[in-house]
């Protein structure tokens, strides 16, 4: 099984699946963003994002296929997918693999997410501030399909944990 964990920058994504793998039993943290970054040193920096590469979409869905294969359980998936056809291609072809996908929408209101970049002391997000604050636009304008796709998650008031309960009580156990 595979639970998805999207939304844009600052809405709690990487906090949520660590208190979800520490949760749940056979839980692994998968980050998509690994498979772009190797994709950085063989097809060069992308112009926009390397989610723009269509063997990214492919290698996720092949990489999550053969580590369930593997290891079985859990895998939580924390990346932000804001085309809806990027999204739907990852999903049939997860589908299609015979893997179960819940897909979550953390979401927060656009000051909050503001604030919570601006005060993520995180060495990376520091440095990729800027980068993350000028993705919102695209956030907002991808929120019609997303709603549509995901279940929506409203992070604003809830710390990690409870979120992370949500998550848990929608989806199967075992």
């Amino acid at each position: 099984m595979i639970i998805w964990l999207n939304g844009t920058f600052g809405a709690g994504k990487t906090t949520t699946a660590r208190e979800l793998t520490a949760r749940l039993p056979g839980a692994r943290l998968f980050d998509a963003e690994k498979v772009g970054e190797m994709l950085w040193h063989v097809l060069g920096v992308p112009e926009r994002d390397f989610q723009d590469f269509p063997p990214w979409r492919g290698l996720v869905v092949e990489s999550a296929r053969q580590v369930l294969a593997y290891v079985g359980g859990t895998l939580v998936v924390t990346q932000t997918v804001l085309v809806e056809e990027y999204w739907r291609e990852i999903r049939t072809g997860l589908t299609a693999a015979g893997i179960p996908v819940h897909h979550f929408l953390l979401h927060t209101d656009r000051d909050t997410l503001v604030r919570r970049i601006r005060t993520d002391v995180e060495p990376a997000s520091v440095a990729a501030r800027q980068w993350r604050l000028d993705h919102l636009d695209a956030y907002e304008r991808s929120l019609p399909w997303l709603r549509r796709e995901a279940e929506v998650v409203d992070t604003t008031a809830l710390e990690p944990g409870p979120v992370a309960e949500f998550v848990l009580s929608r989806v199967p156990s075992g």
